[in-house]
């Protein structure tokens, strides 16, 4: 079992290595910076994104509170009299 473990981090320690590798040639490559400063940028937008998304559910925890209040004053008979129509002729 320690052997498997070992042999596993081996290989995630190998592609570690090798995805920073190829990252660090990415940069000598004419347009890769560019790639590379797409890529972060690409990131943190999502990051701001997933944390706008996570904004959203509170915002529906709300509106579906809000929609069972209304709902609830809808059901209940109203207590004020109706306005008597009077016809002005």
């Amino acid at each position: 079992m320690a052997d498997t473990q070992q042999q596993q981090k081996d290989i995630l320690a190998r592609v570690q290595d090798l995805g920073s590798e190829a990252l660090q040639r990415l940069q000598d490559v004419p347009g890769g910076s560019r790639l590379l400063e797409m890529a972060n940028e690409t990131k943190s937008r999502l990051d701001e994104m997933q944390k706008k998304l996570r904004g959203l559910d509170a915002l529906e925890q709300r509106v579906t509170k809000l929609e069972q209040q209304l709902a609830a004053q809808q059901a209940t008979p109203a207590t004020e009299p109706a306005a008597s129509e009077t016809t002005g002729l």
